[in-house]
């Protein structure tokens, strides 16, 4: 008994927030045009596209450090971030399709650990929203050169070391028991 073959798409879809770039034998590698959302045709065989989703995308990244008073602190930023369209072909032929995973962590750790230890560990607390601007400037001025835009950054968990936790449990309590004896 003979097996059908089904024939081969000759055309692909770009779906809403996706784009696509064309890996063409023909042409000897990536086509720098860009493939918007719809239908786009291929020659088979010869053409693979490979659909990119340009829509902003948030990842957590963690990193321990140290802060002005010498005090380690566990900083968990999120980060939403997404492709610039245009570049879309040279994201691809730089760092694949896994661009984000492979890319923010190591653009978000050195500025990170640069800004966090210009303030002391009560400063972290307070000022939280000036640090998370100063981050993102200098992020999105880093994943430029990289062709990723950065619409958001922001610190959503700070764990401090068990030695500052307990001395602020230690002052809190002090200061409680100040006050009953009043």
């Amino acid at each position: 008994p003979a097996t059908a073959r089904r024939p081969a798409p000759t055309s692909f879809l770009a779906d809403v927030g996706h784009q696509a770039v064309m890996f063409d034998k023909f042409r000897g590698g990536v086509v720098h045009e860009q493939y918007k959302e719809g239908t786009h045709p291929r020659i088979p065989f010869f053409q693979e596209p490979h659909i990119i989703d340009i829509r902003a995308q948030p990842r957590e990244i963690k990193t321990i450090t140290g802060t002005k008073d010498l005090q380690q602190v566990s900083i968990y930023l999120r980060v939403l971030s997404r492709p610039m369209p245009e570049k879309l072909s040279n994201i691809y032929q730089d760092l694949g399709l896994n661009f984000g995973d492979r890319l923010l962590p190591s653009l978000c750790n050195e500025p990170l650990k640069a800004i966090v230890a210009k303030y002391s560990a009560e400063e972290l607390l307070s000022k939280r929203a000036e640090i998370s601007a100063q981050l993102k400037n200098e992020i999105n001025r880093r994943a430029g050169e990289f062709n990723m835009l950065l619409d958001d950054v922001s610190i959503t968990h700070l764990v401090y070391g068990k030695e500052f936790t307990s001395a602020v449990e230690a002052k809190q309590v002090a200061q409680q028991t100040a006050e009953r004896q009043e």
